[in-house]
């Protein structure tokens, strides 16, 4: 069952419009000071994750 589950996961991955990886970008921004696209606004972004 978990190898089919993964196999349809994999799949689906292929249909979706939008796929989730908004952590990996997170993580990105937040280590390397890369920017981010966000899917409700048009542009780029940057965060000052650690401004007081």
């Amino acid at each position: 069952v978990p190898t089919l589950s993964a196999a349809i996961t994999y799949y689906d991955s292929y249909r979706a419009a939008v796929l989730p990886a908004n952590l990996i970008q997170a993580q990105r921004d937040y280590f390397g000071a890369h920017t981010y696209k966000r899917t409700d606004r048009e542009g780029v972004f940057h965060t000052e994750w650690l401004a007081e």
